[in-house]
């Protein structure tokens, strides 16, 4: 006797299901965006980004598992965009002086900076967010690497190393310049952050 096989989901269907999932899932990492930005990861509550994305507590798991993997890829994301911001203040500027005094000003005011450098240490103590923040860091590197050719070509920068080992020198500068504020809070002066950008990337202020 043969069993009848239940029919298949129209497909259709498993593609409305896909975009309310993904959709969801964009909503959750909004309202997390925002309270993270606010307040410490420890002092925000499911419960409460649940609510402020008119989801249940459980969406939150389904999707993310913790709200500790929601948080690392929040900062992942937004970290992404503050990636492309710093890169656009930088764009707007003509000399080598304002430019670097644009990247770091963009990126000390930038909430997404710190939530990152929490996402890389909470990477430590969980390998299952590890793999994210590690993508995380090779787009930043590419991207950083196609926008130092760009500037080698629009501005003509000569460089002292290659494209991708300046943007890594880049990152790991700007990433310890926001940790550095974060610690000094009043008594960080941008004037010895830019210094160091402009020493790190081989560039004289006094050129164009």
């Amino acid at each position: 006797m043969s069993v009848e096989q239940p029919a298949p989901r129209p497909r259709r269907t498993a593609r409305a299901t896909r975009e309310a999932g993904r959709q969801r899932r964009s909503q959750l990492l909004d309202a997390a965006s925002a309270l993270f930005t606010q307040r410490a990861v420890s002092d925000v509550s499911l419960n409460e980004i649940a609510e402020a994305a008119d989801a249940f507590p459980s969406q939150i798991t389904y999707y993310f598992g913790s709200k500790e993997a929601l948080f690392v890829e929040a900062a992942c994301r937004d970290m992404l965009r503050a990636g492309l911001a710093i890169e656009r203040a930088g764009a707007r500027t003509r000399t080598r002086a304002t430019y670097v005094r644009a990247i770091v000003d963009a990126a000390t005011r930038s909430p997404a900076l710190p939530n990152f450098i929490e996402a890389m240490l909470m990477a430590r103590r969980r390998p299952d967010v590890a793999p994210l923040v590690e993508r995380t860091l090779e787009r930043l590197h590419s991207e950083g690497a196609r926008a130092v050719r760009e500037n080698q070509q629009r501005r003509g920068w000569a460089l002292g190393t290659t494209p991708e080992i300046e943007a890594r020198t880049y990152w790991a500068t700007v990433l310890g310049i926001v940790l550095q504020r974060a610690a000094l809070g009043a008594e960080f002066d941008p004037a010895t952050a830019e210094a160091a950008m402009l020493r790190v990337m081989h560039l004289d202020p006094g050129g164009g």
